[in-house]
């Protein structure tokens, strides 16, 4: 049986201390953001108002650590009758490819929204609060003739009433794989 020393328990005695103290700090670096913790931020963000109409947005897509892989351009179309919006998407990629994706937008209580696309499976959940959106949804990507199911965390923040900034990150078996980057500016009607 082994026995420590006075030096050995002082030792332990200090880590165990350094780690009750460090936990709290651990813990709260790795907590997520959520929508509640923009509540008091504005301008207010409504998706009825700010995707009302024509927008355009600047993107790329980066890998993990940070290398831009993909540069494109956005022209969006918003429209809504009450709360049930459509927003159809043209993307024009850096290498010429185009993609369209045309989301069916539905507003519900307290700041909720879902969203449905050709390309998305199942259905988005969205929670807006003050400035801010967070958006969850599983996008269907062809990737070298296969389909993968990718997680997009997607924050949308909006810094006045024409640009909104946007910033999602990537997953698959919760491995983060990089993340998009948008701007978006209204444009006159």
């Amino acid at each position: 049986m082994m026995t420590l020393t006075t030096s050995h328990r002082r030792r332990l005695g200090a880590l165990a201390f350094a780690l009750g103290l460090a936990a709290p700090l651990l813990l709260t670096g790795c907590a997520s953001p959520t929508p509640a913790d923009y509540a008091a931020q504005t301008p207010t963000l409504d998706l009825r108002q700010y995707f009302d109409g024509k927008l355009l947005a600047h993107g790329i897509v980066t890998d993990r650590g940070g290398k831009v892989l993909q540069r494109f351009t956005v022209r969006m179309t918003g429209r809504w009758q009450g709360d049930t919006g459509t927003l159809d998407e043209r993307f024009t990629y850096a290498d010429g490819r185009q993609e369209t994706r045309v989301w069916t937008l539905t507003r519900g209580a307290d700041g909720r929204y879902t969203g449905r696309a050709a390309d998305v499976l199942g259905e988005a959940q969205g929670q807006a609060a003050g400035n801010a959106l967070n958006w969850r949804y599983t996008l269907l990507l062809p990737v070298d003739g296969r389909t993968w199911e990718v997680q997009f965390d997607d924050w949308m923040f909006l810094v006045d009433d024409q640009v909104m900034l946007n910033r999602a990150v990537m997953s698959k078996f919760g491995i983060r794989l990089g993340e998009v980057l948008l701007s978006f500016q209204r444009l006159p009607a």
